[in-house]
């Protein structure tokens, strides 16, 4: 990454400054601070006896055999670890490339979307103008294999990481396809697939309703994009921000789109050092003065970037912020990449919002508080759950329910798929022309949470909240 600070003060090599949540991704940024290494140099004696010689036993005479690579890693992991910190973490090789990789605006794949569906992964979508679409997939293919290995019982994660890779390599699948007796086998080249992180659309009375998911390399040019968009649509009068489950992102980038919100000069964090001995004020850069009222939509899953957002838009921009209670993570990750892949990633810093506040553990109130319905709330299904009479568990209480409130009654949530609930989902499968078998499959889920979701575009009372707000 090469998010560099204006702030012309001493750079650490290969360390940028991250808040965020685990894996999901956060705020980053190149800062200079004087080496840990000034202060607590490399271990010597007595300190480092104890891992030297666990080292060197271990390395000799392990029954089964170690290479000096596992057990430095394993030692990394474990330091680590021994800080009980969630969010201080070491990852090895691959799962450090990822970690980077979703800072970025941009994967290397082939441009397909999928899904599991009783236990094979179908292609759903096929992005235009992509390798996929150049190499002949259509949707409804099953994916057998990729590069000769069966993905059949493979995680999703797993199925990722042999899907993509290198820019311009090449990647063969063989699929299979419902008009055709025999499996077809295909070769595409991977290349660049853009990740776009930000939507909008034009409501009644002029309310521009923008929806950033996360905070990447290119999602301030996006937002800039869709505001013109917006003003060619129709007169744009105020701007309805919605990063509800938008869990952070690149702190340059979230400096850049407060920048285009809130009025120049004007405060949007703090970032503090331990000790305090250092703290970084960042304040908005604003060119254009921006004139319409704001409105934001946040939840209990809207987390650091998107928190650093919320609070700089309510303290200083004077917006509205909608819904529920934000997440509440309010400290800072130092990253560092090494050749080969590897990333250190360690808690050195707070941030507090322009009034000083740490939201730590906290989160960012709302001036109003607003619930979505009980169905929107609904714990997910497990993946590839098969569920028919004399099934029981809590996956069987969310079908019942889901059941219930699209109309399929009487269901009691009670988690027994007894035959009520059998006779529920055969009225269901056969309204919605699915085979009608009275068990539940992945076809079956995947049309419940369609319906679902349309529905809550309907019942949004967060949205609707907001709308109401902009519209006085």
């Amino acid at each position: 990454m090469n998010n560099y600070s204006d702030t012309p003060i001493k750079q650490r090599s290969g360390f940028v400054y991250v808040i965020g949540v685990v894996l999901l991704l956060a705020v980053g940024y190149v800062l200079g601070m004087y080496s840990s290494s000034m202060r607590y140099p490399i271990l010597k004696e007595p300190e480092f006896k104890n891992l030297n010689a666990s080292y060197t036993k271990i390395l000799n005479d392990y029954l089964d055999g170690a290479t000096p690579k596992q057990l430095i890693n394993g030692a990394a992991e474990g330091m680590l670890a021994s800080l009980e910190d969630p969010y201080s973490q070491y990852l090895v090789g691959e799962k450090g490339e990822e970690y980077t990789q979703s800072y970025e605006g941009q994967f290397y794949g082939i441009g397909a979307e999928m899904r599991l569906e009783e236990g094979f992964y179908i292609i759903t979508t096929v992005i235009k103008d992509m390798p996929a679409e150049h190499g002949g997939v259509l949707p409804g293919d099953a994916i057998l294999e990729v590069d000769g290995k069966d993905v059949k019982g493979k995680s999703f994660h797993e199925l990722l990481a042999l899907v993509r890779g290198e820019e311009g390599s090449s990647v063969k699948l063989k699929l299979q396809r419902a008009s055709e007796k025999e499996p077809i086998e295909l070769t595409l080249k991977r290349a660049p697939i853009p990740v776009h992180t930000v939507t909008s659309e034009l409501l009644d009375g002029g309310i521009g309703h923008v929806t950033i998911n996360r905070f990447a390399e290119n999602t301030a040019k996006e937002f800039e994009a869709e505001l013109a968009k917006l003003k060619k649509q129709g007169e744009l009068k105020s701007l309805l921000l919605d990063m509800r489950s938008n869990p952070g992102g690149l702190l340059t980038t979230t400096i850049d789109i407060a920048s285009i919100l809130i009025p120049k000069d004007k405060k949007i964090l703090d970032v503090v050092y331990k000790d305090e001995r250092e703290v970084n004020s960042y304040r908005s850069k604003q060119k254009e003065k921006w004139t319409i009222p704001i409105a934001v939509l946040v939840n209990n899953r809207s987390a650091s970037a998107s928190e650093v957002m919320a609070a700089a838009l309510k303290e200083s921009a004077g917006a509205i912020v909608i819904g529920e209670k934000t997440y509440g993570k309010g400290v800072v990750q130092a990253f560092n990449q090494f050749k080969d892949g590897s990333v250190l990633s360690l808690t050195e810093a707070q941030w507090k919002t322009p009034g000083g506040v740490w939201i730590n553990k906290e989160g960012v109130a709302p001036d109003h508080v607003v619930a979505l319905p009980d169905f929107a709330k609904l714990r997910p299904l497990s993946v590839g759950v098969e569920m028919k009479r004399g099934s029981y568990g809590d996956d069987v209480k969310t079908l019942q329910s889901m059941l219930k409130e699209l109309g399929y009654a009487p269901v009691g949530a009670d988690g027994v798929f007894d035959e009520v609930t059998e006779s529920a989902l055969k009225g269901f499968q056969a309204a919605e022309g699915l085979t009608v078998t009275g068990q539940f499959d992945d076809k079956t889920g995947y049309r419940l949470i369609e319906l679902l979701r349309a529905k809550l575009e309907k019942e949004d009372t967060q949205l609707l909240k907001g709308i109401e707000l902009l519209k006085k």
